[in-house]
């Protein structure tokens, strides 16, 4: 089966992408997906924003994450006044919230050349996200190199690259809603069973060398382990 069921209708590049981790209370994170479906999915795609998945935390019990999309950063700030100022939301506000503890862990990222999401939600399989704080190193020349050798080492390992983004958390036009003022390249890759999933994170922790030449200027973020999230889809769950 692809890793992406087809919206109908909907058709455009994710260009611009929320990645939101919410802490939720204990025992309350399966009341969030039927929100979601029942509500939030068809009223973000009436103003124009699309909710790509949302997913359990599989090392995590009290984590729920979402994936919210756009076009492009223009779409972004309306779609969000029309949403959380809707009926929908108004409606449903309550319920939503009494299940967080916090909410305010959240990555706005743009797509890389080439790296973005197509269209339709993300839901079968095992999603795994990796997010390379880069500090102070330039985003594009550490893209650049990423693409040279980390997307081919991530092949040799048996997994493929599905979309990759930078983080742009200058460009928040909706303050309402914080996001994390990390610079970080984030990429994604599905796997269709758990046990993939750790044959791979197995084979690339245990790939050496490929910092060997990396430039000098880059060194500083490869220092840093990525964070990784293994998730999901809640409605597998």
């Amino acid at each position: 089966m692809s890793p992406f069921a087809y919206a109908r209708g909907v058709s455009d590049a994710v260009e611009v992408l929320e990645l939101r981790q919410y802490t939720v209370r204990s025992g309350m994170r399966d009341r969030l997906p039927g929100l979601f479906r029942e509500h939030f999915i068809g009223a973000h795609e009436a103003v124009g924003a699309r909710i790509l998945g949302t997913f359990f935390d599989l090392d995590d019990p009290d984590r729920f994450v979402w994936l919210r999309g756009y076009r492009d950063l223009a779409t972004r700030g309306p779609a969000l006044r029309a949403f959380y100022g809707g009926d929908v939301w108004k409606a449903h506000r309550d319920a939503a919230n009494a299940a967080m503890v916090d909410s305010d862990n959240a990555l706005l990222l743009r797509a890389l050349p080439g790296g973005a999401f197509g269209q339709g939600r993300l839901r079968d399989g095992i999603w795994r996200v990796s997010m390379w704080s880069l500090g102070s190193v330039d985003g594009a020349a550490f893209a650049g190199w990423f693409d040279e050798r980390i997307v081919p080492l991530v092949a040799a390992c048996g997994a493929t690259v599905f979309a990759r983004y930078l983080t742009d958390c200058e460009s928040n036009d909706f303050p309402a809603l914080p996001v994390r003022d990390d610079t970080a390249l984030v990429w994604f890759s599905r796997f269709p069973e758990a046990r993939a999933e750790r044959e791979f994170s197995a084979a690339l922790a245990a790939a050496s060398g490929w910092r060997d030449d990396a430039p000098p200027e880059l060194l500083p973020a490869l220092m840093r382990k990525p964070e990784v999230l293994r998730l999901v889809p809640a409605s597998e769950v």
